[in-house]
């Protein structure tokens, strides 16, 4: 399923940390429709629902919906903190083609 790195893990700690509720709370990684390149990645804090794949990593929780899970099959997560953009970035070998500015792609034709 997902891959998720250390770091991605490491600042999702963080952020629940800040959360004064986070009990069941993780990362929810959804695949929608839009963007340049016909589908983009949404992220938000949540609680588990009823048909989420759970992916567990370093005592954290990461929730992809069922529609969503074949965009991120072999997919990794990942944080990075850099000059030139801070945030979770998902390396998707499921994308034919992505935009210029990262958010959006194309999904690749199934086999």
């Amino acid at each position: 399923m997902l891959n998720v790195t250390d770091n991605a893990a490491r600042q999702l700690r963080a952020l629940l940390e800040q959360q004064s509720d986070k009990a069941g709370k993780g990362l929810r990684v959804h695949v929608a429709t839009g963007g340049c390149s016909g589908l983009h990645y949404e992220m938000s804090l949540d609680e588990k629902r009823v048909g989420d794949t759970v992916v567990q990593h370093a005592g954290v929780q990461f929730f992809i919906d069922n529609d969503s899970t074949e965009y991120l099959r072999g997919a990794t997560l990942d944080f990075h903190d850099a000059l030139t953009g801070v945030g979770f970035q998902i390396v998707n070998p499921n994308a034919s083609r992505t935009c210029g500015c990262g958010s959006s792609f194309e999904a690749a034709p199934t086999r």
